[in-house]
């Protein structure tokens, strides 16, 4: 038996008024996933424990199938891992975003979280800089890929609020700063990288300049069970995000690094379907994730979210169903959002999502004819899922 789990960050959304109330999903042209919908098991689940902060770190934890409540320490940590960065039991991991700032009025607005989606190479050229002032006994800086980076501080406070960069797009970066014990110290960092980078020569050509840090999602190291040992099967991981490949670090899995895979409309989407399809012949899961859906909604464009889940459906899932078709006469598949990232508000939202879950063996025995992959289908299935981390186990053990 083969397992696979097809993920769309951030393709769930509200009604658009505008639109007749309809969703991104319901307006997007999506064949395949309307297929396995109305062939296999569709429904809601709730990825986001109540009282949970809804971001990708907590909701994919959730996916992967561990409670949150018990395992989550931080979205940092997780990255930490995945760019091989060690924690000891004194350090505090900071996410570090490279951000672009713009002044109005006497105070600086949160303009991009992503610095225009900065290339990974610029990046690291910032990044070394800031190395080169900042970095001190107890304060490292490490690269990773285009705006998402890492600061550890040893000895460090991980008791502060901090606040996600996409949250506040367009607000005073005041109101947002970290607050609480440690904070002092974060608030100087961030405020001295500003300084460093407004002299920088080659920040200062980019049509959409790096502005300063963000240091945000602090935690200190993350221990996860073996998906292995809690499942009984081995299998990959193949992601654009850090914090999704930290994730398959922290349960075992195996990360895989498809080149031109990006994060963005512009991913290597037929480089992830080759990398999953020849991962099954190694092991038995894979988790395929596609970050496109989620980068558009936070920049709040319809047109690029209904390309992105076009996209995912046309160019990740269809090719992925008709491979396992192709090779396995059995085979479980589930396809989902982490969690809506609705273009209302360009950020993450807590609200259940709709998912689909199929088994080669028993199509149509679940199925519905006249149904969509859309969350008001989903609803109107009457399938809900409370406790997001149990559908791993339902997609394994049979449904």
């Amino acid at each position: 038996m083969k397992y696979v789990v097809i993920l769309g960050d951030g393709m769930a959304d509200y009604p658009l008024p505008e639109r007749d109330n309809k969703t991104p999903l319901a307006l997007s042209h999506t064949p395949a996933m309307d297929r396995l919908a109305r062939n296999g098991e569709l429904g809601l689940v709730r990825t986001i424990p109540e009282g949970m902060d809804p971001g990708s770190d907590v909701a994919n934890l959730s996916v992967l199938g561990y409670d949150p409540k018990r395992f989550y320490s931080g979205r940092a940590p997780i990255e930490a891992a995945s760019i091989g960065v060690e924690l000891s039991p004194a350090d505090v991991a900071f996410r570090c975003n490279l951000v672009t700032f713009r002044e109005q009025n006497g105070r600086f607005i949160m303009d991009d979280y992503s610095a225009g989606h900065i290339a990974t190479a610029d990046a690291r050229l910032i990044i070394k800089e800031l190395k080169r002032h900042l970095d001190a006994p107890d304060v490292t800086f490490y690269p990773g890929v285009s705006y998402r980076h890492l600061m550890v501080w040893n000895n460090g406070c991980a008791d502060m609020k901090t606040t996600p960069p996409h949250d506040i797009t367009g607000r005073p970066i005041a109101d947002y700063l970290p607050q609480g014990n440690g904070a002092e110290t974060i608030r100087a960092l961030m405020e001295r990288a500003r300084e460093i980078l407004a002299e920088l020569e080659i920040n200062r050509q980019r049509a959409c300049p790096v502005g300063g840090i963000w240091l945000w999602g602090q935690g200190r190291a993350i221990k996860l069970p073996r998906f292995k040992d809690k499942y009984g099967i081995s299998g990959s991981v193949i992601s654009a995000v850090d914090l999704v490949k930290g994730l398959g670090i922290c349960a075992g899995l195996r990360v895989i690094n498809v080149p031109g895979a990006t994060g963005y409309l512009d991913t290597n989407y037929e480089g992830k379907v080759c990398a999953a399809l020849d991962a099954l012949a190694e092991g038995d899961f894979v988790y395929v994730h596609v970050e496109a859906p989620d980068e558009a909604s936070h920049k709040g464009s319809l047109d690029e979210k209904i390309r992105a889940i076009e996209d995912f459906d046309s160019r990740i899932v269809a090719p992925i169903v008709a491979g396992l078709e192709q090779r396995y006469e059995e085979f479980r598949l589930m396809v989902l959002p982490d969690h809506p990232t609705p273009l209302a508000i360009r950020t993450h939202a807590p609200d259940p999502v709709p998912f689909i879950m199929y088994a080669s063996r028993d199509a149509s025995r679940h199925g519905a004819r006249d149904r969509a992959y859309t969350e008001q289908d989903a609803a109107q299935s009457g399938l809900f899922i409370n406790s997001g981390w149990q559908l791993m186990d339902r997609l394994i053990q049979g449904f």
